[in-house]
C-alpha cells in the first residue's frame, strides 16, 4: 500500500449512528437557545415561553419504499406519520411541516398529486400546517426530505436519556405487524415479476399490510399523558425495532433493561403470520421496527396512571447498566437481548 495514499473508512464500520457522532462531534452547541442537539428523537429550541421541537427525516426511493407496492397517497401519508412520531416522542404536538422533493421525469405532475393528497391528510389528521420545502429535479427516483416543527410547554418536554434505576418500561399498541406487512408485500412483489399475470394474494392480512404502508403516529397517546398528569421519566418512538429503541434509552441513560416477553404486546394476527413465515413472533417485535409506537418508561409511583389507560402495556424494569439488556422469556429463560432492527448503512 502506498503511504501517502489517503485512508478511506467504509461508512459501514461505524453504522448510522456512530457515523452522525463522528461527523458532527465537534459541534458544540454555540447558543444558549439551543437546549438539545443531535442525539435525540428532536431538537429543543427555547422559544419564549414555550420550547419548539424540530426533527427532519428522508425517504429514499429503493431504500425505504418501493414504488411497485407503496402507492403515492399512501407514501405521501407515511411520510407526514414518521416525521410527526419523532415530535410525539419529545412529548410534544406537531405543527407545522416542510416538504422538499427530488424527483426523475418518470413522475408527471398527476403522481406528485397524488403524493401530495397523502400529505394532506396527514395534515389534517394531525393538525399540522405545511409552510415550505423545496422542488428539485433528479437523475433517478423519488426522495423526500420532511422536518416537522412541534411545541412543548418548558418543563414537560421528554428525553431518551433521562431513564432511571427503578423505572418502568411501557410500550404504547403492538409490534411486528409493519414487518411482516413488508414480508408479505415483497412476497407478493416477487411472485408478479415471476408471473406478472398473478394478482396479489393479500389473503386476510390487511392490519399487516397497513401497518406497514398506512402506520399512525401516537397522538392520542400524548393527549392521555396530559389529561392524566403523567410525564414520562424517558421516552422514544419505535422506528428502528423495539431492541434498537431499548439499546439507544439504556445506553444514553446508562441504564440496563430487564423485558418480560409476556409485557411484549403482540396483535393475534401477527402471531399467526409470523408462525406461518416461521418466525419467532418475539423477534418480529424485538427487531423489526416500523411500527411508530412509543417506548417510554415512568416512575413506579405512577404505575396506577398507566395501569388500567387502554392500549399500553407494562413490559420491563429499568435496571442497573451492570445488568445488561435482557429478556425473560414465557419458558422461564433469560437472554441478552440484541438489537437486530434496520440499520441503514
Amino acid at each position: 500500500m502506498d503511504p501517502n495514499q489517503e485512508k478511506r473508512t467504509d461508512v459501514n464500520e461505524l453504522g448510522e449512528f456512530g457515523l452522525i457522532d463522528h461527523l458532527t462531534k465537534k459541534f458544540p452547541l454555540l447558543n444558549e437557545s439551543s437546549l438539545k442537539g443531535i442525539g435525540d428523537d428532536a431538537a429543543i429550541i427555547e422559544n419564549g415561553d414555550m420550547l419548539t421541537v424540530v426533527s427532519t427525516d428522508m425517504l429514499i426511493e429503493g431504500i425505504h419504499f418501493d414504488m411497485m407496492y407503496t402507492p403515492l397517497k399512501h407514501l405521501g401519508y407515511k411520510a407526514v406519520v414518521v416525521n410527526v412520531s419523532d415530535i410525539y416522542a419529545m412529548n410534544a404536538t406537531p405543527k407545522q411541516i416542510t416538504v422538499s422533493l427530488a424527483f426523475s421525469n418518470r413522475f408527471s405532475v398527476e403522481a406528485l398529486e397524488e403524493l401530495y393528497a397523502g400529505i394532506e391528510l396527514a395534515c389534517e389528521r394531525y393538525g399540522v400546517d405545511l409552510v415550505g420545502g423545496d422542488t428539485t429535479s433528479s437523475p433517478k427516483g423519488l426522495s423526500m426530505s420532511i422536518t416537522a416543527i412541534g411545541q412543548v410547554a418548558k418543563g414537560k418536554q421528554v428525553y431518551r436519556n433521562t431513564a432511571n434505576v427503578g423505572d418502568l418500561f411501557c410500550v404504547t399498541g403492538d409490534l411486528g405487524a409493519a414487518y411482516l406487512g413488508l414480508q408479505i408485500l415483497e412476497r407478493e412483489k416477487q411472485v408478479y415479476l415471476a408471473a406478472p399475470g398473478v394478482k396479489p394474494d393479500l389473503g386476510e392480512q390487511s392490519y399487516l399490510v397497513g401497518r406497514q404502508l398506512k402506520p399512525e403516529a401516537r397522538k392520542d397517546m400524548i393527549v392521555a399523558f396530559d389529561q392524566a398528569g403523567l410525564l414520562p421519566t424517558s421516552m422514544i418512538d419505535i422506528s428502528d425495532g423495539l431492541a434498537s429503541e431499548l439499546f439507544h434509552i439504556c445506553s444514553q441513560s446508562g441504564v440496563g433493561a430487564f423485558v418480560e416477553e409476556s409485557g411484549v404486546p403482540i396483535h393475534p394476527d401477527t402471531e399467526v403470520q409470523a408462525i406461518d413465515f416461521k418466525i419467532d413472533p418475539i423477534t418480529c417485535a424485538l427487531s423489526g421496527g416500523e411500527d411508530y409506537e412509543l417506548l417510554f418508561t415512568i416512575r413506579p409511583e405512577d404505575v396506577d396512571k398507566v395501569k388500567y389507560m387502554p392500549g399500553i402495556y407494562i413490559m420491563g424494569e429499568v435496571v442497573p447498566k451492570k445488568d445488561g439488556i435482557k429478556l425473560h422469556t414465557k419458558g422461564g429463560n433469560i437472554h441478552p437481548i440484541t438489537a437486530q432492527g434496520w440499520k441503514h448503512f
